[in-house]
């Protein structure tokens, strides 16, 4: 019988391209996820009955023990950008990574791959970032062969960067940043999935490995790359820190009246967090050391962001037809 790999997270947007890539190359695939009924959609990575979604709920060990019951290999892709009800980010990317790595330990798994993030920091005054650099000691405790994965921002077709911002361009002549010279080092999802791919099946990979594609860009320079892509003119605005901790009080307090249903644009948390570069750094494992070279963000931006363009699919067609006439 093939090996199995349980993937926590395995639907959502790092996990599904892992899941990927497990399936490919036979692996049966453990899809643990909280809405299994929503995550159907894995099941075609795989011939019939190779991937298969389960529920989970990483807060609670019986369920993270059914999940990986069997598994000799385990993946955990969870994390929230933002606290919703008991999905806290303690919760989750503490307490619920090191159950993960806990859980996996007791039950003789051969390999676990974390993943965290670059700026993953107990000490760091965003409570997303703490509880990463939290559950990372949480993890490197119960599972000390651990391999963990700490990518830059992330981009692809299901990205909630580029997205959200070629979104705000359509509707809005303005484009406000907080932090708008913090750095980035913008990774390609699929280049992250196969890192940790590497990482799951080759025994020889181990420490930690932060993730950056081959270029580092400020915030405002992302920003004017994505309006390039969907053909827009806007003005991009610079606003300091303090007034974003303002709004993000604001919104919260909002968001909290109408028990959720309005979201934050933006949390003090987030606020914080821009107020930190977000590049590799030194003397840790690169994509280079797990044989993966980076993708670029020209190559594959336009593949997505076209639907935001004025003309959308047909913007290509109207730019080759007005250039004939010149």
């Amino acid at each position: 019988m093939s090996s199995l790999v349980t993937i926590f997270g395995g639907s959502g947007f790092v996990g599904r391209y892992v899941a990927q890539r497990m399936a490919r190359r036979g692996w049966r695939v453990r899809v643990a996820v909280r809405r299994p009924n929503e995550a159907h959609f894995v099941k075609p990575y795989g011939v019939v009955g190779q991937v298969e979604p389960i529920f989970c709920n990483i807060r609670d060990d019986a369920s993270v023990e059914k999940a990986i019951a069997g598994a000799d290999v385990v993946i955990n892709c969870v994390g929230v950008l933002e606290e919703s009800g008991k999905n806290g980010f303690d919760a989750v990317q503490n307490e619920g990574a090191g159950r993960v790595a806990r859980v996996a330990a007791e039950h003789g798994v051969s390999r676990l791959v974390h993943v965290s993030s670059i700026g993953a920091d107990v000490d760091s005054d965003s409570d997303y970032a703490s509880t990463k650099g939290l559950g990372e000691s949480a993890v490197l405790e119960a599972f000390p062969e651990v391999v963990i994965i700490r990518p830059s921002i992330i981009f692809g077709p299901e990205d909630d960067f580029f997205n959200r911002f070629a979104a705000m361009a359509r509707m809005s002549p303005i484009i406000p940043l907080f932090g708008a010279a913090t750095k980035f080092q913008p990774v390609y999802v699929d280049d992250v999935a196969a890192a940790i791919e590497r990482a799951a099946i080759d025994g020889s990979v181990g420490g930690v490995y932060e993730l950056g594609g081959p270029e580092v860009s400020t915030f405002r320079d992302l920003i004017h790359l994505t309006l390039e892509e969907v053909r827009r003119r806007r003005l991009v605005i610079g606003l300091p820190f303090w007034i974003g901790r303002m709004m993000g009080r604001i919104f919260g307090a909002v968001k909290a009246i109408s028990l959720g249903l309005v979201p934050a644009p933006v949390t003090t948390d987030q606020v914080r967090q821009l107020a930190h570069d977000n590049f590799v750094g030194n003397g840790v494992g690169t994509l280079a050391d797990l044989g993966v070279k980076p993708t670029s963000l020209e190559a594959v931006l336009p593949s997505y962001l076209w639907q935001f363009r004025p003309s959308g699919q047909y913007a290509a067609l109207k730019e080759s037809a007005r250039n004939l006439k010149g």
